[in-house]
C-alpha cells in the first residue's frame, strides 16, 4: 500500500472547469474503487479502516462531490448530474473500468453511472442505499 487514508494527501484535480478535492491510496495498478458518497459528506467521514482494506490490493479513490467540502461549484440538484460529475471525474484518471463504492445517495450515484456507462463499471458495491424510487 502506498499510504494509509489518513496519511495520505488531499490533492485537487481539475474536472470540467471545477476543483474537485480527492485522496488517492493503494497500490497503482489494478482496478481502483471509486467511493460515492451521501450528499453532504466530506472525504474524511469515510471510515479509515474501510478505505485501508480495501486498498490493501487495488487502488482506491475518494472525492469530496460538487459543491462539498473542498470541492467547488454549486452541487447538482439531481442524481442524475452528480452521476455525470462522478464519470467526469473518474475519466479525468483516464480510468478504463472502476469498481463504485456507494454510500446513501452515492449508491444511487453508483448505480446511475452503471446505467449509463456499463463499460465503465466492473462492480458495484452499495451500502445503505436503494433503487430509484425508494
Amino acid at each position: 500500500m502506498t499510504t494509509t487514508f489518513n496519511a495520505a494527501a488531499t490533492k485537487t484535480v481539475h474536472v470540467n472547469g471545477t476543483n474537485f478535492v480527492c485522496r488517492e491510496i493503494g497500490n497503482k495498478s489494478g482496478i481502483p474503487v471509486v467511493f460515492l458518497h451521501h450528499r453532504t459528506a466530506v472525504l474524511v467521514d469515510w471510515d479509515p479502516a474501510i478505505a485501508d482494506g480495501l486498498a490493501k490490493g487495488r487502488p482506491v479513490i475518494i472525492f469530496d462531490n460538487r459543491g462539498v467540502g473542498g470541492s467547488e461549484g454549486k452541487t447538482p440538484d439531481t442524481v442524475a448530474d452528480m452521476a455525470k460529475d462522478a464519470m467526469a471525474f473518474i475519466d479525468a484518471f483516464r480510468i478504463q473500468q472502476s469498481r463504485s463504492f456507494g454510500f446513501s445517495l452515492g449508491g444511487f450515484i453508483a448505480q446511475a453511472i452503471a446505467q449509463d456507462r456499463p463499460d465503465l463499471v466492473r462492480r458495484v458495491i452499495l451500502g445503505g442505499t436503494a433503487p430509484a424510487g425508494g
